[in-house]
């Protein structure tokens, strides 16, 4: 659901409207990366707390996959449910809104009010759908720094993210080196591995193969006849890199849809609560996200790698000369903590300040979103550091 609010004009001003989804309309057309050019693109974003005189409060969160602008508030009309980062971000909490400007957009290729394949196509007014390009991490980095010209944030003071907000976060830096004083990549990598590139393959394929899919261009189709089935088993797929098997175990066990797992009981029909626990979650995202959508921001994920086009990945590591927070998760499958201490690593090697903050939890991937206690003090004494 998208709240009717018109496009933002002007400039920003302070003691503009906070904490609720605005939208920018851009005054110029989008080249990506892919060789297409969006002739319209219109942002989502929303702010907390105030930007002070000279601007340097500023700080960006990047949100992950199927996240969106909406960083901290309660639910509401066209939020389902309280900010991703509710915990973190606000007054007196880690990222202190009494201090700090916070900024969050929807990115580029999103469904949740920034341009995306179900927006409309400005020559005929139909969703873009199949005709939507590919995007990557850089594109939506490239918007962002749009929306950041526009509240009149010349350098931000530190871009946050976790999983492919983590990869925007190292875009940042290394395509706009001037424009960002520190960064805090989270359970996020430098480049795609072949194994998170194998895991997004197989919810893609289940997208591709959904009977109702139409090639991508479903939204004329009747209400509720999209690839719903492909997309529930995609995030079924997700759902399990997000946590760790200590968490499955623990939480279900070999427990049984009615009741503990009997001795000799043997059916066709008997469900797991695991199988039951992946289909709600399968199920949830179907409500609230479009299937183009996840594919078009999946394969970004893939296409990530700060190294392309810029001569190796010791060359583009060479481009980030900020002070760096990395953080990595001890049970994280997904992006693995070596992948975080790769970048403490190779920043310090170039006498970069780096260090690298390790969350001890069970929970896997989802930590950043969990553990909140173990996230959001490193983060508070990061951004104090940095003069």
């Amino acid at each position: 659901m998208t709240i009717d609010l018109p496009p933002v004009t002007g400039a920003w001003r302070a003691g503009d409207p906070v904490g609720e989804r605005r939208f920018l309309r851009l005054d110029r057309k989008v080249a990506v990366d892919g060789g297409d050019v969006l002739d319209e693109v219109e942002i989502a974003f929303e702010t907390w707390g105030e930007l002070n005189s000279d601007a340097s409060n500023a700080v960006l969160l990047c949100h992950a996959w199927t996240g969106d602008s909406h960083a901290a508030g309660r639910a509401g009309d066209g939020h389902p449910t309280p900010g991703w980062w509710e915990t973190v971000v606000g007054p007196g909490r880690a990222i202190d809104t009494d201090r700090w400007f916070v900024v969050c957009s929807n990115v580029l290729g999103g469904c949740q009010g920034t341009t995306g394949p179900a927006s409309p196509h400005p020559t005929d007014g139909r969703a873009y759908g199949s005709r939507f390009p590919v995007v990557t991490i850089r594109d939506m980095v490239r918007v962002q720094a749009r929306l950041a010209d526009h509240l009149g944030v010349r350098r931000w003071h530190s871009v946050i993210g976790g999983s492919m907000g983590g990869m925007q976060v190292l875009e940042w830096a290394v395509t706009f080196p001037d424009r960002v004083r520190s960064i805090v990549p989270i359970a996020t990598c430098l480049q795609a591995s072949a194994q998170q590139i194998a895991w997004e393959s197989i919810g893609r394929r289940a997208i591709l193969h959904d009977p109702n899919f139409r090639g991508g261009d479903y939204y004329e189709a009747r209400p509720g006849h999209g690839p719903h089935q492909g997309l529930s088993t995609a995030r079924m797929v997700a759902q399990v890199t997000f946590r760790s098997d200590n968490v499955f175990t623990e939480k279900f066990g070999r427990d049984v849809v009615g009741g503990s797992e009997t001795l000799g009981g043997v059916s066709r029909d008997q469900r797991f609560e695991v199988e039951r626990y992946l289909e709600y979650h399968g199920d949830k995202l179907v409500q609230r996200f479009d299937a183009n959508s996840y594919l078009v921001i999946g394969r970004a994920m893939d296409l990530h790698d700060v190294a392309r086009g810029r001569g190796g990945l010791e060359a583009a590591v060479k481009r980030i000369v900020v002070p760096t927070l990395t953080i990595g998760i001890v049970s994280d499958i997904l992006y693995p903590a070596y992948q975080q201490i790769q970048i403490r690593d190779l920043l310090n090697a170039h006498g970069v300040r780096a260090e690298y903050v390790e969350v001890d939890s069970p929970h896997g991937h989802d930590a950043f979103l969990i553990d909140f206690d173990q996230v959001g003090p490193p983060i508070t004494r990061f951004l104090d550091s940095i003069d």
